[in-house]
């Protein structure tokens, strides 16, 4: 007699985490310092958001 064969299942498994972006830690944006000058050279206290290019 043979023994009756198992039903197979599916494996579940879950897809790994995407890793996190350096730049802009997974919210899509970046801060920009605003720079000055006829050369862009001066920093100042300002800065302005941008998306990140890296997402």
């Amino acid at each position: 007699m043979a023994t009756a064969k198992k039903p197979t299942t599916r494996r579940t498994t879950t897809p790994p985490a995407p890793a996190a972006c350096p730049d802009c830690a997974g919210t899509g944006e970046t801060r920009e310092t605003v720079r000055v000058g006829t050369r862009k050279t001066r920093a100042t206290d300002d800065h302005q958001t941008a998306l990140c290019l890296t997402c």
